[in-house]
């Protein structure tokens, strides 16, 4: 007879950070029709009416995640420019490489995020959790925006590629399993950087 594993027992000041890691986890896998107070619940190894002490349902517990997401989100992309070159054109191309990095990483959660369905309008219906991640882009799209040109035309440029972009890699239309990064054609097709906007004096 296989021995049961007694579940693991949180303590009140860690259960709410239980329960959102183990939401994210079952974003990850299932998208967001997997996300469900008992299987978050379980997965934490509670009682299934433990969630309610600490989110108002599954509404609330759906904004908590989303906020997180966009939490690791952000500090992705921001990782991913304080790593690369620090040229206003490098920093472009490297939100870019994060972006794509962040696809590769947490398929199911860039899914969730952007999708249909997803946790952008989830989390906040004003975006206000969402806003970190898009003033990083904000900032690094900043010197390419031409004179007298509305700022969110640059930014929507450079969004619409690497998300597009990252879909498409993702998705195994450059090769399946997706090429290596640093040998597929993301170079090439992020040389269309180089013609967005005006480049800084």
């Amino acid at each position: 007879m296989r021995a049961i594993t007694p579940a693991k027992k949180h303590h009140h000041g860690n259960l709410r950070p239980a329960l959102i890691k183990a939401g994210l986890e079952l974003l990850e896998e299932g998208g967001i029709d997997a996300l469900t107070l008992r299987k978050c619940a379980a997965r934490a190894g509670v009682s299934h009416a433990a969630p309610a002490h600490h989110f108002d349902g599954l509404p609330g517990l759906k904004q908590a995640i989303a906020t997180e997401a966009f939490v690791i989100f952000s500090n992705h992309l921001q990782e991913a420019i304080d790593a690369g070159e620090q040229s206003a054109r490098g920093r472009l191309k490297s939100i870019c490489r994060g972006y794509l990095q962040f696809g590769l990483t947490h398929r199911g959660l860039l899914n969730v995020i952007f999708g249909f369905d997803g946790l952008a309008a989830i989390a906040n219906p004003e975006g206000k959790d969402e806003a970190h991640a898009y003033l990083i882009l904000r900032s690094v799209c900043a010197p390419f925006v031409p004179a007298g040109t509305d700022e969110r035309v640059i930014e929507a440029q450079v969004w619409s590629l690497i998300h597009g972009f990252t879909l498409l890699y993702i998705a195994g239309e450059f090769g399946s399993p997706p090429p290596d990064i640093d040998i597929g054609p993301f170079d090439e097709v992020m040389a269309l950087l180089d013609r967005i906007g005006t480049p800084p004096s």
